[in-house]
């Protein structure tokens, strides 16, 4: 059987394909997996018990399936795009309505739909050009890797690395943008950049660029006539996964993503993109063609809890802690099992990772995650993560690995110890 271009894009191996399957057959394998690789949230039984009570009453009210039994329309289901309106005018004071607000199935889906908006072919004929995405700061999420329809349409640039102090204790580093390496971009001085995105905090590392960061790439994106695309999956106002001192800013130069996932909803595939109406108005016609409308499930479960104040209460007061205290939790243990080797940990600021770089490793990253996964452990391998990036002469791209922090205490325990034992082996087998 024959697939277009398309297919065979789509359809070929990629680092979220193999995250995203070895996320579903450790779930349902029958031996022991240590499950440090995925992005799923960890289910906390506060969070569930409020679920619990807002599905039980969806039921009782009927909202539940009304919510199932009817479509949105392609912008999204009014009332929660209203309550969300409101919430925003009300938490942060932005001047925005219903016409700035549109509902995904889910963030991935929201990114798709922006990627290939900015990026990929402008015009037609002798005045086409093609136009790429700018990442001002590698490693960034894997899951944007192969979003584009045709070609992959990235451009990023080198992080300055920083050795830093966390908690008074060294071994640490921080990721900062290069911005006089941004200003030097052949394809940003010959306006062949359509928009320029970052997460906050990163994915994978944990990193929270700084108010100062984010005002000047807000500057860059204004004098260049390009949006500033900021994926706020772990941040501000939920999950709110986030450590160090950070204002949230919107304007209509700016698209805002956001997602119910990490505050405990993965499976309800819920996105939500705040941006200029004429961006809205695109999304709602992209979701019209795609899914017809976004799914409403989640919405009719967020919608009481982010009128009422619950939704916030349970960002700041229990998820907020429960991965502050696991960061803390996966430092200390790294460096029992590491001490003495070139291990730096990423100032762990945010998101439900810690991003770990092996200096000088003498395999790369695959191939540790390769003898991991044999041995039962599994972490995602750094090299996925440099997106737009020729790492072909950049080292430092193969010595990371990423690995997440929603597991159980035992899970923790015995995946960085078998992570431990895997890389002493790799480092003392090459003196």
């Amino acid at each position: 059987m024959q697939f277009s271009a398309f297919g065979h894009k789509f359809t070929r191996n990629s680092g979220i394909l193999q995250l995203m399957d070895d996320l579903g057959k450790a779930l349902h394998s029958d031996r022991p997996v240590n499950m440090l690789g995925g992005g799923n949230p960890a289910r906390l039984e506060a969070v569930n018990r409020v679920y619990r009570e807002v599905l039980q009453d969806l039921v009782h009210n009927e909202a539940a399936v009304e919510s199932i039994g009817n479509y949105s329309t392609p912008q999204g289901d009014a009332r929660f795009i209203d309550t969300l309106a409101a919430f925003f005018r009300h938490e942060y004071g932005w001047d925005i309505g219903p016409e700035n607000i549109a509902l995904t199935n889910g963030s991935q889906n929201a990114f798709f739909y922006l990627f290939n908006l900015f990026g990929g072919r402008f015009g037609s004929g002798e005045d086409a050009v093609d136009k790429n995405i700018l990442l001002p700061l590698a490693p960034e999420y894997i899951g944007y890797a192969d979003a584009h329809v045709e070609g992959c349409h990235f451009t990023a640039v080198r992080p300055a690395i920083e050795a830093v102090e966390h908690e008074g204790e060294a071994g640490f580093f921080k990721y900062r943008v290069d911005f006089d390496a941004l200003a030097q971009l052949p394809e940003l001085k010959a306006g062949r950049i359509g928009a320029i995105c970052c997460s906050r905090p990163t994915n994978p590392t944990g990193n929270v660029l700084t108010d100062a960061e984010m005002a000047q790439l807000d500057a860059l994106a204004q004098a260049h006539g390009i949006p500033l695309i900021i994926d706020n999956a772990y941040g501000m106002p939920f999950p709110n996964i986030i450590y160090s001192p950070a204002t949230l800013t919107w304007h209509d130069n700016i698209i805002l993503c956001f997602s119910l996932s990490k505050i405990g909803l993965p499976g309800v595939r819920t996105g939500i993109v705040v941006a200029a109406p004429e961006v809205v108005n695109a999304i709602g016609a992209l979701n019209a063609i795609v899914n017809l409308a976004p799914t409403r499930f989640g919405a009719a479960v967020a919608t009481p809890l982010l009128a009422d104040g619950r939704l916030k209460i349970l960002a700041d007061e229990v998820v907020q802690p429960f991965y502050r205290q696991q960061a803390k939790r996966a430092v200390q243990l790294l460096k029992q099992e590491l001490a003495g080797y070139p291990m730096h940990i990423h100032k762990p600021e945010g998101a439900i990772f810690l991003w770990v770089w092996f200096e000088g490793l003498p395999v790369s990253s695959q191939t540790l995650y390769e003898r991991l996964k044999a041995a039962g452990t599994l972490v995602i391998p750094g090299e996925h993560f440099f997106i737009g990036l020729d790492t072909a002469d950049y080292p430092h791209a193969s010595e990371c690995i990423r690995i997440s922090i929603a597991q159980d205490d035992t899970t923790l325990q015995n995946g960085i110890a078998a992570i431990g034992a895997a890389v002493r082996a790799a480092y003392d087998a090459a003196r």
